[in-house]
């Protein structure tokens, strides 16, 4: 009778969050009362229930954008797995669907490609219409992000049958995207301007609902006709998906659009109506924190050098070269560390050559400065030379950008692979081994090799190549260490601090010492099943340096006994510390206590 009671209560828990997975209202709540309701789905072993919860939190991540894409696909994995246990062949297939677009969100598109015709065979034995229109559509959408065009529209004509069929016809509708993209790229216009058409009369009279896809759908045309050289047709697009979008969500939030309306202006040759719209959207783009923009300004740039304001086109054009440098300089100086020369030497020629041609742009600009100050009519004829000519730096100088970060990610995708084969060499060589102390030693060194690897997974996976969300990792970190220790149900890892960026030189240490210190409090400090709590923070004082504390409310230490284990752990926290440039302070506080600080601008 507990058991049902239990299991109802956990069902109204689950129903709690499936409702407010896209609520901001519960937003702060939502994250705690998950991992408990999680808590209590797994004492019940229950592999649908478990299952749910997973999903429910992986959607809630997709959603509220708070953690990286891998904190969605870490509870996806959970959720196939836990229905493959359950043997329920409808969730299986439709979570390797919704797995492949988060595998498509972390850039893992061999990934996404692999389960998404596992969901196709799935669909196929359950003969699933919706599903099968659904994994197609997707499909095509893959294809489309992999640039493969003729692929992406065969899979997606593929798709339209069988949506049609299940009456999905907002996804009926989204499917035309690929087309309307696809079709533009191949270079045929009137079958991607039909596929714009039938979107529209899908939503008009099949789903009047959804209310942002013709917006969509009007900005793709849009690009279409800027490809075709048919810039009225352009702009009245992008016009009209610019008022759609002020229509229902607020002109607030649409306001980025105007950037595609200025670049048909600038083409145009309407510099000043040009001028009005890019500085709208650049201003929306800067005050959403987006950093990395480049063709924006300098688009802007040029509109005003066409009305005759050198000043503010300089300083746009010195804001678009201060983006690309910023960024091209970030990807030179991670190339050029040690696992770049390890695997991928032969490109460090490229990446040296794009900073040279980047520094010579940036000595052409500062000539032209000098030649302001002499001779304004000289200073006009350089400037309308110069900005001919940095178009084509500009392009070279994107394309450096994009290889340098592809083959950034692909380091670290490789390291990680690495480092996951190590752990897994060290787990079938710990399987062997009879003596406990021997084996307690391999499963702290897999501990360690998993801790770096996380770190290397978050830098391929992430939004930034060079720093980690330390928060996230702790979090990571800490699920996998109680995973390990099998201690989920006893032992809860509590870490309370803000998000915080470290490079990736301060949080490999920094992540080694906290595995070392959660390892040896789930060992020792909660003898003969005990519960407890371990806590972990990490803050930044405002003079850039670090504060790392972990307590936990276990029996503590007992001074003159001496110490269990090796002493290797200890003896690696003591040196990473020093690496560190900081100090230790330990002692027995209703458990053990252990703060450091660590001086990391002297360091620097």
């Amino acid at each position: 009778m507990k058991q049902l009671q239990s299991s109802q209560s956990i069902d109204s828990s689950l129903t709690w969050m499936q409702a407010n997975i896209t609520s901001d209202a519960n937003l702060d709540r939502f994250l705690d009362f998950g991992l408990a309701t999680l808590k209590r789905a797994r004492s019940t072993q229950n592999d649908t229930l478990i299952a749910q919860v997973h999903e429910a939190m992986a959607g809630w991540h997709a959603y509220n954008g708070l953690f990286p894409p891998d904190s969605v696909v870490y509870h996806a994995e959970l959720a196939l797995s836990y229905y493959q246990k359950a043997n329920n062949k409808k969730k299986i297939a439709d979570t390797y669907r919704s797995l492949a677009i988060d595998y498509l969100n972390t850039g893992e598109l061999d990934k996404a490609q692999e389960v998404l015709f596992k969901s196709i065979e799935l669909y196929e034995e359950l003969k699933d219409d919706g599903g099968l229109g659904s994994a197609y559509r997707t499909l095509g959408t893959l294809y489309r992000v992999m640039e493969d065009y003729d692929k992406s529209v065969e899979y997606t004509q593929k798709a339209l049958p069988y949506l049609e069929k299940a009456e999905n016809y907002s996804e009926l509708a989204i499917s035309q995207f690929n087309l309307i993209i696809g079709y533009g790229k191949l270079g045929d216009y009137q079958k991607a301007y039909a596929a714009t058409e039938r979107c529209l009369e899908i939503v008009r009279t099949k789903a009047p609902e959804e209310i942002f896809i013709p917006v969509r759908a009007y900005s793709y045309r849009g690009e279409v006709y800027v490809k075709a050289g048919d810039y009225a047709k352009a702009l009245d697009d992008y016009l009209m998906a610019w008022e759609l979008c002020k229509q229902h969500v607020g002109e607030e939030r649409c306001t980025t659009y105007r950037t595609e309306i200025g670049q048909i202006y600038l083409l145009q040759g309407n510099y000043e109506q040009a001028r009005e719209h890019l500085l709208a959207g650049v201003e929306a783009y800067e005050e959403k924190g987006q950093a990395g923009l480049v063709q924006p300004y300098l688009d802007l740039s040029e509109a005003y050098a066409q009305l005759g304001d050198f000043e503010n086109a300089l300083e746009y054009r010195e804001k678009a070269y201060t983006n690309n440098t910023n960024m091209l300089e970030g990807k030179i100086e991670n190339i050029e560390s040690e696992m770049a020369i390890k695997y991928e030497t032969e490109k460090k020629d490229e990446a040296l050559a794009a900073q040279a041609t980047l520094l010579d742009q940036k000595s052409k600009t500062q000539t032209l400065f000098i030649v302001i100050a002499c001779l304004l009519f000289v200073f006009l004829l350089s400037l309308l030379y110069f900005f001919q000519k940095s178009k084509k730096a500009t392009r070279i100088i994107r394309a450096k950008n994009a290889e340098n970060e592809l083959l950034l990610k692909e380091i670290h995708h490789r390291v990680k692979n690495n480092l996951e084969m190590v752990k897994s060499l060290i787990a079938l060589q710990s399987a062997q081994i009879e003596d406990p102390a021997t084996k307690d030693a391999m499963i702290a060194s897999q501990n360690r090799v998993q801790s770096m690897g996380i770190i290397h997974q978050k830098l391929y996976q992430g939004t930034s190549l060079g720093s980690i969300e330390m928060k996230d990792y702790f979090i990571n970190l800490s699920e996998g260490i109680l995973d390990t220790f099998n201690a989920e149900d006893r032992i809860r890892i509590e870490c309370a601090m803000d998000n915080l960026d470290l490079d990736v030189d301060t949080a490999v240490p920094i992540g080694l010492i906290v595995n070392e210190l959660l390892t040896n409090a789930l060992k020792y400090a909660f003898p003969d099943q005990q519960k407890g709590v371990i806590k972990l923070s990490l803050e930044k004082d405002e003079q850039e340096n670090l504060k790392l504390l972990v307590r936990d409310n276990g029996i503590g230490k007992t001074e003159g006994l001496a110490p269990k284990g090796t002493g290797f752990g200890s003896q690696l926290v003591k040196l990473l510390t020093r690496q560190l440039n900081g100090k230790m302070i330990e002692r027995n506080e209703e458990g053990t206590y252990v703060e450091f600080d660590f001086l990391i601008r002297k360091t620097a």
